[in-house]
């Protein structure tokens, strides 16, 4: 196996670092999410000018038709420079690949281009009160109608939904079907009459996730994407890229960065010598030392032309570890840092956001080992 980079990899990496060092800011102080989102939408604005958004996309979809290893690279080097994410990054990493693989040339023609400038924010209206772990029961509906379909329900931990111009939404629209059939996958106007949306503040003191509620929302029917009452396998593929190629690439090198940054910050404090934040410091490196070798499996499926599949619960798993473990140590060597104590309060969604631990381990032994139910 040849690790190494070619010539032109060693050139792409070049190319990112140099317009990142020509083009790259660090952001202000916000006063508001609002003015961050306003930055982000800005800064996401300049990337796609560039083509630095969605690099593996099709180039005739704004994208640079670049390889899995490609946006490894360019996903390196990006978090190296401590570059910002993406503010739309549901649109990027769930909407956009969903609508690439299921979607009409219309609806791609209609949704990609703005949604890689960050004009128009998505959001993922899957989860509900009652359907998060055990998504496939949910009970948001979509009654046919002239034209297209009524929507009524609730949705919740809805990032973004309160800046968001699109939904992808999950509905019941055969009630009578068994609860993996019967869903059809919706694109919502999340400024349609009829949405109410009600933000959610977590212990981080932000209030990036919301509640969102459907009473009598009208759904066009060239909004349906793929076949009527197909959703699951439709949102399958959303789940796949969400959990194995969404997380794991980019945390991976971000928790490297914190790593590299806890590791200075325990030597100069003498911190080091304490044998258990020593050991633990060791684990987090080994941690992310596997999470990189789940993440090259990964590439290497990709380069093969072969989606995401099951084993997306795996890498989610050991992303979800390994950042749970990394805040707890930082919380260690630096008690009363700010960041780091933000960290540590965020690294508590790690396993329920994409899907909960229990679910992933559901999965694994069901799909993957195939044990019985």
């Amino acid at each position: 196996m040849d690790l190494s980079f070619s010539d032109a990899e060693h050139a792409l990496a070049g190319e990112v670092r140099e317009w990142l060092a020509a083009n790259l800011t660090p952001p202000p102080a916000f006063a508001t999410m609002a003015d961050e989102i306003e930055w982000g939408r800005a800064w996401q604005a300049k990337l796609a000018a560039a083509r630095w958004v969605a690099i593996h996309w099709p180039t005739e979809y704004g994208g640079r038709g670049a390889s899995p290893l490609d946006v490894a690279i360019f996903n390196t080097e990006y978090a190296r420079a401590r570059a910002p994410q993406p503010v739309n990054r549901v649109g990027i990493n769930n909407a956009g690949p969903t609508l690439l693989a299921h979607g009409t040339d219309a609806q791609k023609e209609r949704w990609l281009a703005p949604l890689l400038t960050a004009d128009e924010i998505w959001c993922q209206l899957f989860s509900e009160p009652g359907a998060g772990s055990d998504l496939a029961s949910l009970s948001t509906t979509a009654t046919p109608d002239d034209g297209g379909w009524v929507l009524n329900g609730q949705k919740v931990w809805t990032s973004y939904a309160q800046f968001a111009r699109w939904g992808i939404c999950l509905a019941r629209t055969d009630p009578d079907a068994p609860k993996h059939r019967g869903i059809s996958y919706l694109v919502v106007d999340m400024t349609a009459p009829g949405i109410e949306i009600r933000p959610l503040v977590q212990i981080t003191g932000e209030a990036e996730f919301n509640e969102v509620f459907f009473d009598d929302v009208f759904v066009p029917s060239d909004h349906l994407v793929g076949q009527q009452d197909q959703g699951w396998a439709v949102a399958n593929t959303t789940l796949a890229h969400e959990r194995g190629t969404n997380f794991p690439f980019k945390e991976q090198v971000v928790h490297e960065v914190y790593l590299d940054e806890l590791f200075r910050v325990a030597s100069d404090s003498g911190a080091l010598d304490d044998v258990g934040i020593a050991d633990a410091l060791v684990d987090a490196f080994v941690e992310l030392r596997i999470l990189r070798l789940h993440n090259w499996r990964t590439l290497t499926r990709l380069g093969r032309g072969q989606e995401p599949g099951p084993e997306s619960s795996w890498v989610k798993l050991a992303w979800t570890k390994m950042t749970e473990d990394l805040s707890e140590v930082a919380l260690a060597v630096a008690p009363m840092d700010a960041k780091w104590q933000r960290q540590w309060l965020w690294s508590k969604a790690a396993g329920i956001a994409g899907g909960t631990s229990e679910i992933q381990r559901t999965i694994i032994g069901d799909r993957i080992l195939g044990l019985p139910r």
